[in-house]
This record gives C-alpha cells, sequence and structure tokens, in this order.
C-alpha cells in the first residue's frame, strides 16, 4: 500500500489511505445466527478468559461460604453441649447413654467441615471432590429444612443454589486431583478416627477390661483399625461387639477408598496416555488453517488477536512452532478422518491455505463432504487454476497472489485504483461464481 501510493504521488498516512481504497465495508461471507452467536460466546469467553476461572471456582467460592456458615452454626450450637460431655461416664449399653442437649449440631458442624475442605477440590475441577460436595451439600439442604420447618431462609437459598450449580456444572469437574483425593482420604481417617474414640468410650463398660477414659479408647481404636488386635481389650457386651464389627467395616471401606483416592490421580493419566494416547478436546465454533506459509501464519494470527478459536492442520509439525502448541494437527487435510479430528464437522469456516492449488480443491472437496455448515475457503497462487477451483464450489476463493501482480501492473501503468474492484479481484464467493457462470452461458 505504501509503495502504491508513493507511486501515485502522494503522501497520505496507511489509515486515510486505507479509508479511500476501501469505500465501502461489508461482509464477504454470511454465516447463520447461531453460527454467529457461538462465534461471539468464543470471542467473549476467550476475553474474560473464563476457561481458566468460570465456572469452577466460582462454585468452590460458594461451596466454602456454605461449609464455613454450617460450620460455625454447628459449632455455635455444639458449645452449649461441652458441659454436658464433660459429665459423660462409660456405660454398658447404648440405651443407658444421657441424652445430651445440642448434640444436633453435630451432623451440621461435620458436614460444613468436609464441604469446606472439598471445596478446595472443586477449585482444581476434581471430580471426586465433585461428587462428595454434591451428596453434602444434598444432605444439609434436606437437614436445614427439617430442622426450620421447610422455611426458606438466606442460607437454604444459598444452599440450593450450590446444589443446582454443582448439578449444572457436573462437566467442568472431570478432572482426577491428587490434592483432592488426599483431602478426601485425611477427612476420612479423622472423621473415622472420632467416631471409633467416642463410640469405644461411651460404651466402655461393654468391654473387658472397662474402658474408662479417653486415652485407652484412642489404644483400642488404633489397635483395631490397623489390624493388630493384641486381645488385651475385648468386647464383651453385645452392643460393644456390634460398634466393633462397625468400626472393622468402615476401616476397610476407608482404606480402601482412601488408597483408591491418592493413587488413581497418580497413574490415571499415564495409563491413558499408554493406552489410547493423548485425546485432543473437540472445539466447537472454530476455524481450521490449514498451511504453513506467510498466508496461513498471518491468518492464524490475525484470528487468535480476535480471540477465536483456531485449530491449524500441517502435513508435518514445524521446526519452529508458529502456533500454540493445543492449536496444532499434523496430518493430510484431504483425508476427512483428518478434519473430524479438527473439529470440521463443528467448525465455522475451514481454510485451504495451502501452497498448492491442487491440494486446496482437494480439501474443499473432502470439507463439503464432513456433515456440518463450516464454510469453505480457498487459496489460489496461480491464474490458470481459478476456474477449476470454481469447478470445486468453494465459499470464498482468496487470490492475494494474482491481486499482487494485478495491482503492481495497475500502479505502473498509471491505472486508476478502485477499492471495489479491488476486494472482487481479491475474494471471489460462490455468488459471483454463480454470476459469472450464467453470463458466460448466455453469452
Amino acid at each position: 500500500m505504501g509503495a502504491i501510493g508513493y507511486l501515485d504521488g502522494r503522501a497520505d498516512d496507511r489509515e486515510s489511505f486505507k479509508e479511500r481504497l476501501m469505500p465501502r465495508q461489508y461482509p464477504i461471507l454470511q454465516f447463520p445466527f447461531r453460527q454467529r452467536l457461538g462465534r461471539f460466546m468464543q470471542q467473549t469467553r476467550r476475553r474474560l478468559r473464563l476457561d481458566h476461572w468460570f465456572p469452577h471456582l466460582p462454585v468452590a467460592a460458594a461451596a466454602a461460604i456454605l461449609g464455613l456458615l454450617n460450620l460455625l452454626d454447628g459449632i455455635s450450637r455444639l458449645s452449649k453441649a461441652f458441659p454436658f460431655i464433660k459429665q459423660l461416664k462409660p456405660v454398658l449399653h447404648i440405651g443407658q447413654i444421657t441424652v445430651v442437649p445440642g448434640l444436633g449440631g453435630l451432623p451440621e458442624a461435620a458436614a460444613g467441615a468436609v464441604l469446606l475442605a472439598m471445596s478446595f477440590g472443586l477449585a482444581f475441577r476434581s471430580r471426586l471432590a465433585w461428587g462428595i460436595a454434591l451428596i453434602i451439600s444434598a444432605a444439609t439442604l434436606a437437614l436445614i429444612l427439617h430442622q426450620s420447618d421447610l422455611r426458606w431462609g438466606a442460607l437454604t437459598l444459598l444452599n440450593g443454589a450450590v446444589l443446582v450449580a454443582l448439578i449444572l456444572f457436573y462437566r467442568h469437574f472431570s478432572k482426577s486431583s491428587l490434592a483432592a483425593g488426599t483431602m478426601f482420604s485425611l477427612m476420612s481417617v479423622i472423621l473415622l478416627l472420632g467416631y471409633s474414640v467416642f463410640g469405644s468410650f461411651v460404651i466402655g463398660q461393654g468391654f473387658s477390661p472397662p474402658i474408662k477414659n479417653l486415652i485407652g479408647a484412642l489404644y483400642f481404636s488404633v489397635v483395631t483399625l490397623s489390624t493388630v488386635g493384641y486381645g488385651d481389650i475385648v468386647p464383651k457386651s453385645g452392643d460393644a461387639r456390634l460398634f466393633v464389627i462397625s468400626m472393622i467395616i468402615l476401616g476397610i471401606t476407608v482404606f480402601a477408598t482412601s488408597i483408591s483416592a491418592v493413587i488413581v490421580p497418580l497413574v490415571n493419566g499415564r495409563m491413558q496416555r499408554l493406552l489410547a494416547g493423548e485425546k485432543r478436546r473437540m472445539k466447537q465454533d472454530h476455524y481450521i488453517v490449514i498451511g504453513d506459509n506467510p498466508l496461513a501464519h498471518n491468518t492464524y494470527r490475525e484470528l487468535k488477536s480476535r480471540h477465536l478459536p483456531v485449530v491449524v492442520v500441517v502435513p508435518k509439525e514445524p521446526d519452529n512452532l508458529w502456533m500454540d502448541a493445543a492449536d496444532i494437527l499434523v496430518g493430510d487435510a484431504s483425508d476427512i478422518e483428518v478434519l473430524r479430528k479438527a473439529g470440521g464437522e463443528k467448525a465455522l469456516a475451514i481454510l485451504a491455505l495451502r501452497a498448492d492449488d491442487s491440494e486446496n480443491a482437494f480439501i474443499v472437496m473432502a470439507a463439503k463432504e464432513l456433515a456440518g455448515n463450516a464454510r469453505t475457503v480457498a487459496a489460489v497462487k496461480n491464474s490458470k487454476n481459478m476456474q477449476r477451483i470454481q469447478r470445486v464450489g468453494p465459499d470464498l476463493i482468496i487470490a492475494p497472489d494474482i491481486l499482487g501482480g494485478e495491482l503492481l501492473a495497475m500502479a505502473i501503468s498509471g491505472e486508476q485504483l478502485s477499492g471495489d474492484n479491488i476486494l472482487k479481484n481479491l475474494f471471489i464467493s460462490k455468488a459471483d461464481t454463480s454470476v459469472t457462470g450464467k453470463e458466460k452461458s448466455k453469452a
């Protein structure tokens, strides 16, 4: 553009020259409303970087707030029971246990603590944390509604919102998180140990010798859960034996689930790579740029600068990557399966920008065999191949090399440069092709 302006003898800057050269602005490719809406949503999502924080961070924050509120409310209710807990003494049968007021806050406090811990896993999109948080939030909602006689308050609305958000965004929590697995294991062990110590102390008279203090209850719980079983403390009453059975079953269950929760995230990713290979996340409402040349480079850069999703298909991986590693796909773009892997059925446009005109024609033919509604664009370097490319029927033909030669000839010969003629020669749409064909048939 600068060279043409110099030959014309004018000193216009780039913007004014561009406005003078191209007075009319109109979309060359027309997309349906659904695809335009999808493109707008993709651009908005990328501008706001939603993939980095939405929806997992807002859901995790809401779950943490809900857990903290439940924990504080449960602790305030449990504080009333502390004087009575100090007066508890070991009994022989469960029916002899004195009813302690305020223990109704124990489930609420425990649920709040678990939900608060699982919020960290939700922040890492952990599937395990999502499952536990879903169960706990449903249980706390039922508990709150039961305690408030089905009256909806602020805490109830927050609980319901968290539950609905977990259900709606379940697909976003699909990772096997080591941190969430470790947190779950620690929480399970702590809760199991607390259950064992408290239970064995309360029914301590049912053991031989009797368990009379918390240190003895802790010793018996650790020995039993670790499957050591010295035999120095033995359950004698029926209630004590049933309690020990529950300890053993829960211990085996917690041990197995804790091991799997920690080990599975470590080996799951590597095993999937070994058995099934890397799986590409399928994009939609994106653009497929095919080629490894300056035209493909610039097109990719301009699309990315507009926050549009792009997949680049190249025959072999370049030595110096000029695209993001997540955007590259190596393969023959004239193969329908390669286009399917690139998401051609859900793409907005497929741009055949290879240096070989015949390869671009075959790529357009392969793209038209897909079931999607992607627009097709073909680049032409040789004017002799223009009519052959037109027979293939792409939605748009771009001929920058042909236009460059024509512009240079017009500028040197002193001809008038028209913005409409430049656009017409640079971009040839399917409508222009059909009009040209009809004119030729009439002639």
